[in-house]
């Protein structure tokens, strides 16, 4: 599966580089290599950080799913045992 990213937050991305790159680098990049730079790090970075992602999002799915037995439990069989 392929990192896509919307076209806004694409935008927004490259900006951040070109801002990133003239404060702490004290240089200037246009938009195409900010692009060039984001495309690159998307699709050699992208994937890992998204593969730590899904880890993290099972791991919390299955602590959340081991819960249910405590929290989504009903005594069974419970009415004669009001009555009493």
């Amino acid at each position: 599966m392929s990192i896509k990213l919307e076209k806004e937050v694409e935008e927004r991305l490259i900006g951040s580089i070109q801002r990133y790159v003239s404060e702490n680098l004290d240089e200037s990049i246009g938009e195409l290599k900010a692009r060039l730079f984001l495309d690159f790090c998307v699709k050699e970075i992208g994937a890992s950080i998204y593969n730590q992602a899904i880890r993290d999002a099972q791991s919390h799915m299955q602590d959340k799913v081991a819960e249910m037995d405590g929290t989504c439990y009903e005594t069974e069989f419970a009415y004669w045992n009001k009555k009493s």
